[in-house]
């Protein structure tokens, strides 16, 4: 996709055998996730799919069988918009699995209708970050297994440019239950990237990368011995052609129509390019990662290298207040 080449080849020609460990993947039936599990496989890693039960994950696990046919893929029902779901879905890997390597909190969805989920919170919120704290805390000792007998292991947050473009940095409102729909700025959609439907992704990516980092100061000033190869990374895709956006190029806004189109088109890498900094995180030898850090493009197309971060992700009282409302919306409490 876009005008640039792609450097996905060469990428994926440096990456290690993986041989021994396991991958947890939400979000896998298409883009970055598909092409990280397929990435995992191809390397030797066993893959868990995480996915709502749909057509859509059938077609992608046996896509992914035909396209890796000696890889190792297990099908996890995961919904993200149902809390029960989630504690299912950790459940069912806790009685299959002692040890995951990496748990990569891939999944997310992109300027979605002012709309909350049965535990009532906003779709975006619940999908994109909360039901991945949850995921983090219930299958934490698991990748505490894995890096003793690893060495380390990883738990990744998907995030994006949106992290950068939110008005007043994190805000707690986001994150609190709400009475019914539309009560966190309904659908108003200004402009390209602009209005409260956008406002309420740029959130949740903005919490991607705060959790990232509230999670490795808690990992690195932990006395648990078991948490100190216990990684928290984060990467951004850039701009990637992938389904994320999909509903919004199909949408009857003529001007959204022709911005996704031309996106798409002249801007966006490709899935596999866009999928470099998160398989960067997940597979990457320990010694050239540093924990804390998101990797991604500089820009919004190329290699992910790491990427400085600002005071908005990494202010104290917004990590402190996120990991507080992150666990009174589960109902856990994540200590290390």
């Amino acid at each position: 996709m876009g005008i640039f080449g792609s450097k996905f080849s060469e990428f994926e020609a440096e990456l290690p055998d993986v041989s021994g460990k396991v991958f947890a993947i939400t979000g896998t039936t298409s883009g970055t996730g598909f092409v990280a599990a397929k990435t995992v496989a191809e390397h030797s890693g066993e893959v868990l799919l995480l996915n709502r039960p749909s057509s859509r994950s059938v077609a992608s696990l046996e896509k992914l069988k035909a396209a890796v046919p000696n890889g190792k893929f297990v099908s996890i029902d995961c919904d993200l918009q149902d809390f029960s779901s989630v504690r299912k879905a950790a459940g069912e890997i806790k009685d299959k699995y002692t040890e995951i390597y990496c748990l990569s909190n891939n999944a997310g969805i992109m300027a979605t209708p002012d709309e909350i989920t049965v535990d009532g919170f906003d779709k975006q919120m619940q999908t994109n970050h909360l039901s991945h704290f949850l995921l983090t805390k219930e299958l934490f000792p698991l990748l505490q297994a894995s890096s003793k007998g690893c060495g380390d292991a990883r738990i990744v947050q998907h995030s994006s440019k949106g992290r950068d473009m939110t008005e007043k940095g994190l805000e707690d409102k986001y994150l609190e239950k709400q009475e019914k729909n539309g009560m966190l700025g309904g659908d108003e959609n200004i402009g390209f990237m602009k209005g409260a439907t956008w406002s309420r992704y740029f959130q949740t990516k903005l919490a991607n990368s705060v959790f990232t980092q509230a999670l490795h100061d808690r990992l690195t000033k932990s006395q648990n011995k078991d948490c100190e190869n216990v990684l928290s990374l984060c990467a951004h895709p850039g701009a990637s052609s992938t389904n994320l956006g999909k509903h919004l190029a199909d949408g009857h806004n003529v001007f959204m129509k022709a911005m996704m189109g031309t996106i798409q088109k002249l801007v966006a890498q490709s899935p596999e390019d866009g999928a470099m900094g998160l398989i960067k995180v997940m597979m990457t030898p320990k010694d050239k990662m540093e924990g804390g850090t998101l990797y991604g493009p500089k820009g919004m197309t190329g290699y992910a290298v790491a990427m400085p971060s600002g005071p908005h992700e990494t202010d104290p009282k917004s990590k402190d207040m996120l990991w507080k409302k992150s666990e009174d919306a589960t109902g856990v409490s994540f200590d290390l």
